[in-house]
């Protein structure tokens, strides 16, 4: 069912209300979002916040993730909101840098978090049991696969939300 204008724009308020809260800010990805269809930035949100309060993985390895997943797509919005975003999380400049370069960081578990992200992205989630095993050798299994899945859909829509819209970076993911 379609909604009537009144609606998208209570909606974008409200969807701007929660960027606020969660950011502090209203960053232009959500702008963008909510300007030409708010579902998608509450969408956005939504998971991001499920995901980041009951997620396996720590704020650090989301992030490292999520850089991992907006290099491999090559989001000129993501790879420096989450640069800034992986910093605040612990993350460290070298680390940030090394895995928007498409290397590995020296951290083995974040090493291993991105290996098994980029390797999720090349299969488009058909890991074999080789795959499988060889991670379960470093300590990543299951809950983590499915976390990461998690977030390649959700970075997935901001990237190619950016790629559309050749998003503006803000100014405090200018660093």
């Amino acid at each position: 069912m379609a909604t009537s204008t009144a609606q998208q724009t209570d909606h974008a308020e409200q969807v701007h209300d929660k960027a606020k809260q969660a950011l502090g800010f209203v960053p232009n990805l959500i702008t963008e979002m909510t300007k030409e269809n708010p579902a998608v930035g509450d969408a956005y949100l939504t998971a991001t916040g499920i995901v980041e309060e009951g997620g396996v993985l720590s704020s650090a390895e989301q992030q490292a993730v999520i850089l991992a997943i907006s290099s491999y797509n090559d989001c000129h919005y993501c790879t420096k909101a989450h640069a800034v975003a992986g910093k605040q999380a612990g993350l460290d400049a070298e680390t940030v840098d090394t895995i928007n370069e498409g290397g590995l960081p020296n951290d083995d578990r974040l090493k291993s978090l991105v290996r098994a992200t980029r390797r999720i992205l090349g299969k488009r989630g058909w890991l074999s049991d080789g795959d499988e095993a060889e991670f379960a050798d470093l300590g990543l299994e299951r809950p983590e696969f499915y976390e990461i899945v998690a977030l390649v859909g959700i970075k997935t829509m901001s990237n190619y939300v950016n790629h559309i819209a050749e998003t503006e970076v803000d100014e405090p993911f200018q660093q």
